[in-house]
């Protein structure tokens, strides 16, 4: 027994040096990657304009100044009426497909999950071809004498925020329905209690940490949006729009206003975030789960109205991509769309823009490497050497989540824009602010599966004398698969579709096709705007349907 102890230890003794390398490295990477960018940016919103003396003019002129401070009242007023009508749609839908023996639920899933995973403003654009001042609904309406208020300003944000979002509160309920304990909702009943009255103070209280953690999803994504308020808010500006305008503006732009905006803008999101964890610490239900509700069979007219009530929605929530594929295929003349169809558009991308698709796959498919390698290695020290450090570095990587994308690519181009490190205008920080905001996704699912995976087995391994490092490639980085996969297509699919970031890093070598889509549009280019967007639909639909088919329709974690 004692020798066999002596064997062990020299085992667990570099698998302990393994791993603090891996610590130790990561922290390095993350300094340099991280938290040197941020501080850098927090040092130059307390510079003046002139980047010479050090000042808190730049704050006490945002909160004085009302073209700067409505900028915050208006981001405000957007992601609280997202987050509101996003739950109010989602929350009915969730319970509706979970409870009840509705028609098509997969095809249902499939139709939410497309809606959330559209190109970043493809939903404003494709409201501009149907509701803008030109638009063809807008036409059709005007023809029979209707006339409706145009898509522009807070009303089309909210729209198409809400539109766009709900996926959220639907996708983390309708999971969180189907694991609660059916025995609380039947003592409930036993008491009396049933109906609406019985889901209103038992069923949704119960599942209230998973409704405040897709709410805020919503507001988080509702407040980090650029392109949706770009293209449609006109004079309702909201910050992430601003932080854009004084950093790229044409006489030289405000580089220590953006850096003050973006600082102002992450204070937002932590807190939020904070409020948000103070809520779910007060109300927070621990349930055995040993009997999930059933699903109620519902007559044959109440079974049609349920389904078609969740379609219809799923419907208008997808319009936009269906609109936006319709008009990629009509012959255009200039800005206007003509009632012919043609395969013009679709040449013109790859006569003028084939680079744009070339660099949105060869970067993302290069940052998501990175991704599934850094979240195996990441999620192993994090789940399994849980030490005040690893606590750090958990904390350091998951805090790219609250950072908006035109923020992060502000943030990259302080720090790497001189030396000691110059980056600016290369793919390289492109790739890097990829793999920097959408790691996140990665790691959380592979630490979820990691969870699950017994420690004996890998214990088992090491004790038979396969090396540390052989055991982790060899059997657990195996048994974690399917998780780290499920993590990594959702952060392929939010790259190839990434924008915000894009935008303030670009240059016209490394040009993506959201860029690109972004860039038509100001144009007025739209038929060429819509066949990239449609590439772009086409990618996100096969990468679902491939994640699916290999994980066996278990779906995309959030």
């Amino acid at each position: 027994m004692i020798v066999n102890e002596k064997k062990k230890s020299p085992v667990f003794h570099h698998m302990m040096d393994f791993w603090n390398i891996i610590t130790i490295i990561s922290l390095i990477i993350l300094t340099i990657t991280l938290l040197y960018p941020f501080s850098s940016l927090i040092l130059k919103s307390f510079i003046d304009k002139t980047g010479e003396s050090f000042t808190v003019k730049n704050y006490i002129n945002f909160f004085k100044l009302p073209y700067y401070f409505s900028t915050l009242k208006h981001s405000l007023v957007v992601c609280l009426l997202s987050t509101f009508f996003a739950t109010l749609v989602g929350l009915p839908m969730a319970y509706i497909s979970t409870r009840f023996n509705i028609y098509g639920k997969k095809i249902l899933n499939l139709m939410v999950i497309l809606s959330l995973m559209s190109p970043p403003f493809i939903g404003a654009y494709a409201w501009i071809l149907m509701l803008g001042r030109n638009g063809f609904l807008t036409r059709a309406l005007e023809s029979i004498g209707l006339r409706v208020p145009p898509i522009y300003g807070l009303k089309g944000i909210v729209l198409v925020f809400t539109l766009k979002f709900f996926p959220y509160i639907y996708l983390y309920v309708s999971g969180a329905l189907q694991s609660i304990d059916s025995s609380l909702e039947e003592a409930a009943e036993n008491l009396g209690v049933s109906g609406f009255k019985k889901i209103m103070t038992v069923t949704f209280p119960l599942i209230l940490p998973t409704i405040s953690a897709g709410a805020l999803m919503v507001f988080m994504t509702s407040l980090a949006d650029f392109g949706t308020p770009m293209l449609i808010g006109e004079g309702y500006k909201v910050l992430p729009v601003l932080v854009y305008e004084e950093f790229m503006s044409e006489i030289g732009g405000n580089v220590s206003m953006a850096s003050t905006l973006s600082v102002i803008i992450v204070l937002c999101s932590l807190t939020v975030l904070f409020i948000q964890k103070k809520i779910i610490a007060k109300k927070n239900y621990t349930m055995s789960a040993l009997r999930p509700p059933k699903v109620k069979e519902l007559t044959l007219g109440k079974r049609i109205l349920a389904t078609v009530f969740c379609f219809l929605v799923a419907l208008i929530a997808m319009s936009q991509q269906i609109v936006v594929i319709v008009t990629s295929f009509l012959k255009t003349s200039g800005p206007l769309f003509l009632k012919e169809f043609s395969l013009e558009s679709y040449r013109l991308v790859r006569h003028r823009l084939s680079h744009n698709i070339s660099n949105t796959f060869a970067f993302s498919t290069i940052a998501i490497i990175i991704m599934i390698i850094a979240g195996m290695l990441l999620s192993y020290v994090i789940v399994r050497k849980r030490t005040k450090i690893t606590g750090i570095l958990d904390m350091l990587i998951m805090f790219p989540y609250v950072i908006p994308g035109a923020v992060l690519g502000i943030t990259l181009l302080v720090a790497f824009n001189q030396g000691p490190i110059i980056l600016s205008g290369t793919a390289v920080i492109m790739i890097l602010s990829y793999v920097i905001r959408k790691l996140p996704y990665t790691i959380r699912s592979s630490t979820a599966i990691l969870y699950q995976i017994d420690p004996s087995i890998e214990e088992a391994s090491i004790n038979l004398g396969v090396s540390p490092m052989k055991t982790f490639f060899k059997t657990t980085a195996r048994l974690m698969a399917p998780g780290i996969f499920s993590g990594a297509t959702l952060s392929w699919i939010t790259t190839i579709n990434e924008l915000s970031s894009s935008i303030i890093l670009y240059t016209g070598r490394t040009a993506t096709i959201s860029v690109a889509i972004y860039t038509e549009v100001i144009r007025a280019s739209f038929g060429t705007a819509a066949a990239l967007a449609s590439i772009l639909t086409l990618t996100t639909v096969i990468s679902i349907l491939i994640f699916n088919k290999i994980s066996g329709s278990q779906g995309v974690s959030l």
